[in-house]
């Protein structure tokens, strides 16, 4: 289980209208917590698992790090087929990129995936299992 991870990005409004728009089809969230960053999550109610996105360089980087350096990934969970299809759809559409159509994954059984690079090109995936 995860209790929270993060993503430092480039650009904070680009990447705030790509996390707005796949937050909804996963039952998810963003909130503001400061003028660098914000969170990703289900919202006051449950406030952990999150993801916090922001621009401040994390004191845990090693030397030459940046945003989008080493690709991160994160797999959110979906309720169904059609979240996941949504998540693809509005994640293209907010600045996305394909990288994995929805779809049944081979190897896994009762599996359903999309991934999309966001504007940093981390490996954004929503998944629906035993579907």
């Amino acid at each position: 289980m995860i209790d929270h991870t993060g993503l430092v990005v480039s650009d904070l409004s680009k990447s705030r209208r790509f996390y707005d728009a796949i937050a909804k089809p996963l039952g998810l969230a963003t909130r503001d917590i400061g003028k660098e960053s914000f969170l990703l999550g289900r919202g006051p109610a449950e406030p952990i698992p999150y993801l916090w996105i922001g621009t401040l360089r994390p004191s845990y980087w090693a030397a030459g790090s940046r945003p989008g350096l080493n690709q991160t990934h994160v797999a959110f969970v979906a309720r169904d087929k059609a979240a996941v299809d949504d998540f693809y759809w509005k994640a293209l559409a907010a600045g996305g990129r394909d990288n994995g159509k929805p779809g049944p994954r081979q190897g896994v059984s009762s599996y359903y995936a999309a991934f999309v690079l966001d504007p940093d090109g981390n490996n954004i995936e929503a998944c629906a299992r035993d579907v």
